[in-house]
């Protein structure tokens, strides 16, 4: 079955499956189609001849997926790949032996710089970069050639990981998508993606919560950061150390917020509504998103040096003196200050974590507390039911501990009530 159209998006979008293969051929560049496969997928070709004139060999050169290339984008293609035919070489044979060449770590770079740095946030582009650099690129993995990755090459390598179950079900993760991008990209042949057959590690999610002792010894610790009057102990010898005001105000904001460390040292002055008491953040990981700044928050901020204008980041780096030069750094200052409190074990995460637990203490219900922490899903927001008193569970000791009072009788200080018979 043969069809010319013009090829444009209506016109390929209006073509049918039939059943069987076809190609609507373009009515303006020779031998530019799109293939119609049996059940309605399509991809942009080019038909040419390698060798010129009826002894030359036919050649199919796949351009890409309708979808993944648009009309115009594959038209352009089709126009340069003629011209290289026309001066004697052959565009799709070249790509062929090219896509076979990949190894694995030139996948991934292919992978972090066309999809991860272009479709992700800024925060989990550096995070995939680093996962792929210091833990992918560094295997024995990473020098096979993409096209000879087999389910045991990942099962191995994910097992080499196994002593840490989080760092490889990401890894597995990163991988997986790379994979399935090497099909779209060529790569590989369609649904061979290494990586679906390995199963991920159970993970046990970290839950640590500060106590309100614990909660009292980092408040003494971010007190005399702030009046310069922090110590460590080294090799049995006592070291005074510096915290800056911008990093013990971050520290503050996100125990009083239960924000995101990105939110915060991301945080601009004209986002702040000082008569709302929140922050109108533009972006988010799950969006637009409204921060709750309660008056201890606020009393953070005011003890801040605000530009005159009103522009900048709150949380200041560099040399603090210019506005536009935010915190990036906030680990290395937390880590002194957790080992002056004593709380070596904490992470600033674990702050966002005490920060529901304080509110599921104090009766807030689980859509609330999603909210004010930003959850997009309830799976998320659910982790911390378990903490909410049981009302089961109060009932039984309420019953109980009356009854308990009764089985002591008159000596146990309960009252005795008679009971009278009817009738």
């Amino acid at each position: 079955m043969a069809v010319s159209i013009k090829i444009m998006k209506r016109t390929v979008d209006a073509l049918k499956a039939t059943g069987s293969r076809y190609v609507a051929w373009d009515t303006d560049v020779p031998g530019f189609g799109v293939r119609v496969g049996p059940t309605g997928g399509k991809s942009y070709v080019l038909k040419y001849r390698v060798g010129g004139g009826r002894a030359g060999r036919v050649r199919w050169g796949v351009i890409g997926q309708h979808g993944a290339v648009t009309p115009d984008q594959a038209r352009e293609i089709a126009q340069r790949w003629a011209a290289e035919v026309a001066a004697g070489g052959d565009p799709a044979g070249d790509k062929i032996d090219k896509r076979k060449a990949p190894t694995v770590a030139e996948l991934m770079g292919q992978y972090l710089e066309s999809h991860v740095r272009v479709r992700n946030k800024a925060s989990t582009a550096a995070y995939v970069a680093d996962l792929v650099n210091r833990i992918i690129c560094t295997d024995a993995l990473a020098k096979l050639k993409v096209s000879d990755v087999t389910e045991a090459d990942v099962a191995r390598f994910h097992a080499r990981l196994a002593k840490t179950p989080t760092t490889a079900n990401r890894a597995r993760s990163a991988l997986s998508k790379a994979f399935s991008l090497a099909e779209t990209w060529g790569y590989r042949e369609k649904h061979s993606n290494p990586c679906n057959e390995v199963e991920r590690y159970r993970e046990t999610a970290r839950e640590r919560f500060l106590s309100p002792a614990e909660f009292a010894v980092l408040g003494d610790a971010l007190g005399n950061a702030e009046r310069g009057e922090l110590t460590i102990v080294e090799d049995g010898k006592a070291k005074s150390v510096r915290v800056s005001k911008w990093a013990v105000a971050a520290v503050r904001l996100l125990i009083f917020t239960g924000a995101r460390r990105g939110e915060i040292l991301g945080l601009r002055w004209e986002w702040i509504d000082w008569q709302a008491g929140r922050a109108n953040l533009p972006d988010s990981k799950t969006g637009r998103k409204p921060l709750m700044l309660p008056p201890a928050a606020l009393e953070v901020l005011r003890g801040l040096d605000m530009p005159p204008d009103g522009k900048g980041y709150v949380i200041r780096g560099g040399d603090y003196s210019d506005p536009e030069t935010p915190l990036v750094n906030l680990k290395d200052p937390w880590g002194i200050i957790r080992k002056v409190a004593g709380l070596p074990d904490v992470r600033l995460h674990d702050l966002r974590h005490s920060f529901a637990s304080v509110m599921v203490a104090g009766g807030a219900s689980l859509p609330i507390i999603g909210a004010l922490l930003g959850h997009k899903d309830v799976k998320t927001t659910a982790r911390y039911a378990h903490l909410a008193t049981d009302p089961l569970k109060v009932a039984a000791d309420q019953v109980g501990g009356v009854l308990a009072s009764h089985l002591k009788g008159p000596e146990g200080g309960a009252e005795v009530v008679p009971l009278h018979r009817k009738g």
